[in-house]
């Protein structure tokens, strides 16, 4: 008799992904909420203001997924260390969070005020620096230069993804590359270090945790390419900031990068002021110079290139849960709406 015809199992969706790290990421967020812990009152306010907002926790995430692909440190399911490791990740995020919102003095997150806006930019940076070292307390306690070289490593790379967005703020000539360079820094390296220590907690060999890096890296620049696509293609109430932030704060992302690059020389002159003063009342010209050049489509294609990328990463792995939700998080990265 032939052999009965295989079936692939079904990529899950992102609810689907998230019941199956629910028992994790209700451990994660108590842990994060018992270290958050300051004598200093502002500090508590603050921190449990930005971190009680919510969001999808997608880095923390990620480490747990990658533990549990290859079976955690103890052979089955998530390991011991990666709650603890998971929310140094989560620490490290919302850290460059606050600091974020102050250099581009943003105003709305989540759809509500960032806490700069509440308490102002001096207490946002501190507060940012206190989760910064309360970070660097929980890594050091596993005692593993391993893990602590790895988010060493990222935040530095963090801070001078800082540092390179700000030198292309209110900058036309910033191309496709010195875009992609921002992004590697700013986003992708703390997405390829959650996914590399949950490898490393598992005990991987260093090819595995290779290629949980480039899962990582590759998702990381999806997601971030998908984000600037919502900016100019999503409404406010949806995306939760406002539509055009990117526009106000002199922010040339890769629709807009396109568009620039592929236009006449009166549209194109047109869009380069608009980018050198910040000009939101030139949005109308943007969105138009954009969709005549198929700016969204073409920055759509480059972030799927980068979710196939990211999944092509793990073809060597054994194909469980776990794995399958990673999957499904390349694939959500690039079809979501914010």
């Amino acid at each position: 008799m032939p052999p009965s015809p295989t079936t692939t199992p079904a990529v899950p969706d992102l609810a689907t992904i998230q019941a199956l790290t629910r028992q994790d990421m209700a451990a994660v967020d108590a842990l994060i909420r018992r270290r958050l812990a300051s004598d200093v009152v502002l500090i508590n306010q603050v921190a449990e203001y930005i971190v009680g907002a919510g969001g999808k926790r997608l880095r923390p995430m990620l480490l747990l997924l990658a533990n549990g692909a290859l079976g955690g440190s103890s052979g089955r399911g998530v390991g011991e260390h990666a709650h603890q490791l998971a929310a140094v990740v989560e620490f490290i995020h919302t850290a460059t969070l606050l600091h974020d919102d102050v250099v581009d003095e943003s105003d709305l997150r989540r759809g509500r005020k960032t806490a700069n806006a509440v308490w102002g930019n001096a207490a946002s940076v501190l507060v940012g620096d206190f989760l910064y070292s309360r970070s660097f307390q929980l890594m050091v306690e596993l005692e593993r230069m391993a893990v602590m070289q790895i988010l060493a490593d990222t935040t530095n790379r963090i801070a001078e993804g800082e540092v390179l967005q700000l030198l292309h703020v209110r900058n036309p000539d910033t191309d496709e590359a010195a875009y992609l360079r921002v992004i590697e820094r700013k986003t992708a390296v703390l997405f390829a270090a959650a996914t590399r220590l949950g490898a490393l907690l598992a005990d991987a060999d260093e090819a595995t945790c290779d290629a949980l890096h480039d899962y990582g890296m590759n998702l990381g620049y999806a997601f971030q390419i998908a984000d600037d696509v919502l900016d100019y293609a999503s409404d406010a109430a949806t995306l939760g900031k406002n539509l055009g932030d990117d526009l106000a704060e002199g922010k040339a992302t890769l629709p807009l990068i396109h568009a620039i690059a592929h236009s006449d020389d009166s549209t194109r002159a047109r869009l380069r002021h608009a980018v050198e003063h910040g000009d939101t009342g030139a949005m109308p010209d943007v969105l138009a110079a954009i969709h005549a050049t198929g700016g969204l489509d073409y920055s759509r294609r480059r972030a799927q290139e980068y979710a196939q990328a990211a999944e092509h990463a793990l073809d060597g792995l054994d194909e469980n849960d776990y794995t399958l939700a990673l999957r499904g998080l390349a694939r959500y990265a690039v079809s979501r709406d914010h």
